[in-house]
């Protein structure tokens, strides 16, 4: 099993194509991308915590 902290080698790979994507951005673009993934990541977060609330 993976420790939970590290990245398994699929989604290193997947980060350097974000990466190389990231790079091609202006930093309009960037903020509203960033904002965007903290959105997903709080929706996420709340459906985590329903679930575990609803277990």
């Amino acid at each position: 099993m993976e420790t939970p902290g590290k990245l398994s080698l699929e989604q290193q790979f997947q980060m350097k194509i974000y990466q190389d994507q990231v790079k091609l951005l202006s930093q309009e673009e960037a903020q509203s991308y960033l904002l965007e993934v903290l959105r997903q990541m709080m929706v996420k977060e709340n459906l985590f915590r329903h679930l575990l609330k609803n277990a």
